[in-house]
Parts: C-alpha cells; sequence; structure tokens
C-alpha cells in the first residue's frame, strides 16, 4: 500500500467506528462533538497540510481533499472543525516570521490549539473590504474593537486569524487590512448561532472589545497584506469546500442507490422505473464530474501555481451538484426522506451552506470568468 492509501485506509476506519454510529445522534441534538475530535487528534487531522517540520503531516492538497470527501460523505459538519482551522495554519505558515510559526504551528498541528478564520462581519461577507473590525496600534499592542459573524470554531476552539483593520483611510481599501492572531485567552467572546444544517460544528458571533494582541502576531512582517494573505489560504477552503460537496453528492446516490434497490412500487423496485434511472445517471454524473474538477484543483494547488480558476470550478460545480443529489434523493426517498430519522433529511440541510460559504458561487463565476478573460489575453 501507498502512504496515501495507508492514511485513507485509517480515516475510513475512524469514520466507520468514531463517527458514523453518532453522527445522527448529534447532529439533530446540535451537539459539538467533542469524543470526535479527540480522535481526530489522535489521527493527526488538525495538521494534516501543516509542514513536518512544525509537526504536522505535511499532506498534498489532493490527498487532503480524498480525505475531506471520505469525512463529509458521512457527516459533513466535522470535515468543518478541521478544514478552518488549516486555512488558518496555511495563512500563517506562507506568510507569518519564523517566530510565529514556531509558537503557533507545532501546538496547532497536534490540536491543543485549534484555530479558524475571522472573516465575515454582520454587514459584509463577500466584500470584505468592507470590513469595520479595527486594530489601533497602542505601545507594543494592537487593541481590536468590532464583531466577527458565522465564525467556525470561536466558541470551542481557542484562537482565531482575524482579519481587521489598521488603516480605516487609505485607498485602495484592501492596502488597510492585516491578519492578526488572536487567542481567547486575550479576551474575545463567542456565542453560538443556530443555522438549518451544519449542525454540532460550533458557528458563532465574535465580539472583540478592547482585546489586546502582541504586535508580534501580525502575519507578515508589516501591515496591510493581510486581505492577500487570507485570499491565498482560502484557495485551499474552496478546494476542501468542494471535496465537502462530492461527498454530500456521493452519499446521496449511494442512499438512493440502496433505497431504490428495495423499495416497491407497482410490483417492482423503484430502480426499474426509468424516471428513477434518469435521476440516479445524473446523479452519479455530477459526483464524478465533481470529483474531477476537485482533484484537477488540488494538483494545480500542490505544483504551486496560482490556482484560483480551478478552485473556483471546483467550488462551484461540486456544491452545486450536492444540491441537485440531495433534492433529487429526497424526491427518490418520498416522505421517508423528509423525516429527520433518514440522513438524506441531513443532506438537504447540509448543502446549502456549501454554495455560499468559503464565496458564494455567485461570486465563484465572476471569479472564473475574470481569470478566464485574463489568462486568454492575445
Amino acid at each position: 500500500m501507498s502512504d496515501e492509501d495507508i492514511i485513507l485506509d485509517a480515516v475510513d476506519k475512524f469514520l466507520a467506528r468514531d463517527v458514523k454510529p453518532f453522527a445522527r445522534t448529534l447532529e439533530l441534538a446540535d451537539e459539538y462533538p467533542h469524543e470526535i475530535v479527540e480522535k481526530m487528534r489522535e489521527l493527526g487531522l488538525f495538521g494534516a497540510t501543516i509542514g513536518t517540520q512544525y509537526g504536522g503531516l505535511g499532506l498534498s492538497a489532493s490527498t487532503y481533499a480524498k480525505i475531506v470527501e471520505r469525512v463529509a460523505a458521512v457527516w459533513m459538519s466535522v470535515s468543518g472543525i478541521f478544514n478552518s482551522h488549516l486555512i488558518m495554519c496555511a495563512a500563517i505558515e506562507r506568510f507569518a516570521t519564523e517566530a510565529l510559526k514556531e509558537h503557533y504551528l507545532p501546538r496547532m498541528a497536534t490540536g491543543e490549539l485549534r484555530g479558524g478564520i475571522a472573516l465575515t462581519e454582520p454587514d459584509c461577507g463577500t466584500d470584505l473590504q468592507a470590513i469595520r473590525t479595527r486594530a489601533v496600534r497602542d505601545g507594543d499592542d494592537y487593541v481590536i474593537n468590532g464583531t466577527k459573524q458565522w465564525i467556525t470554531n470561536s466558541v470551542e476552539g481557542n484562537v482565531l486569524a482575524v482579519l481587521v483593520k489598521t488603516d480605516w483611510q487609505v485607498e485602495p481599501r484592501h492596502r488597510g487590512m492585516s491578519l492578526l492572531v488572536v487567542e481567547k485567552s486575550s479576551g474575545y467572546r463567542a456565542h453560538k448561532l443556530a443555522k438549518l444544517g451544519y449542525k454540532g460544528v460550533d458557528t458563532g458571533e465574535v465580539q472583540f472589545d478592547e482585546v489586546r494582541v502582541p504586535i508580534a502576531n501580525l502575519i507578515g512582517e508589516a501591515e496591510g497584506r493581510g486581505l492577500q494573505q487570507i485570499l491565498a489560504g482560502l484557495a485551499l477552503g474552496r478546494i476542501n469546500v468542494a471535496a465537502r460537496g462530492v461527498g454530500v453528492a456521493s452519499a446521496a446516490l449511494d442512499a438512493s442507490l440502496a433505497y431504490a434497490q428495495i423499495r416497491e412500487t407497482f410490483g417492482q423496485p423503484i430502480g426499474q422505473h426509468q424516471a428513477i434511472q434518469i435521476k440516479l445517471a445524473d446523479m452519479a454524473t455530477r459526483v464524478e464530474a465533481s470529483r474531477l474538477l476537485t482533484g484537477r484543483a488540488a494538483e494545480a494547488y500542490d505544483r504551486g501555481e496560482r490556482c484560483d480558476l480551478e478552485a473556483g470550478m471546483a467550488k462551484l460545480f461540486a456544491t452545486e451538484s450536492a444540491m441537485e443529489n440531495s433534492a433529487e434523493a429526497l424526491r427518490i426517498h418520498g416522505a421517508y426522506g423528509y423525516s429527520p430519522d433518514n440522513e438524506v433529511e441531513r443532506y438537504y440541510r447540509d448543502a446549502p451552506l456549501l454554495v455560499v460559504g468559503e464565496g458564494t458561487n455567485e461570486l465563484q463565476r465572476i471569479i472564473i470568468a475574470r481569470q478566464l478573460l485574463e489568462r486568454s489575453e492575445v
């Protein structure tokens, strides 16, 4: 077996033993999966893409995407716990000073510190340049004031990469934005928000009220690069979300295939009816196309290439496939699919997050078009 096969086999065993038997109960109760998180720490998932020199596994994006697909097919919320964490780690590893890397990455690789990215605010999401959270220099510290919203790992985690305005007068606006590492012990407060799906994982509103952090916690050696730094990290995040889409779309297909062979109408399994066969064929094609697009984006990322076009295409298609497949699965299951006793109902609630998270699919279309135009200039 290859190293990748060994890792994926370990993930499959972890999912079968420690996640699948408990996912439905925890999800319906919207209960944070503490024991599953501890198992993920033991498995090394919090250090999946962190370099080995900092104690991580140093996995490629291609292997990481395959892990995420598997996890999301069993319980999508679990994949979010280490996705936001690893986006933060990627920003630190790519742009922070060596001192900051050595201070945070080894503890983040073990899951001792569990992080997330604090970008979105009550009045801005896609337009990140409109953020209002400010960080003002005061001696050897920054003092942060503002509110962030829909932040994964903000309640149960203990550190965030926070996008702030360090200069609110400069134009263009992105030149006034910086990225700071802020530990919960510094004093930010977070409370959990209710959601349609994506339950179990903590998604919170975070309040910064005169929160002080050392100037040394600035990612990078100068202010004004925060937006570019976090956008670079979001490429990995979009590959993750695309892989989640593959996982949900695949799970919806598998559930539908199984049900179509046992549910009978008019004296035969519904899988023998052409109307159902057409749905199954389209669902399977979406899964395969999504998996190929996601793999292509991950390979570009691994080569060190700019991959916002590839990641955008993968994210767009795979997440829309998750939406379509979950809806078709519910139709195939009929009333049973509408019941919380059936996992198809969860897929139907989880999928909408994917089309709005890590940049809406409307934004992805704009990114794709602009990249196509830029790459085709003559």
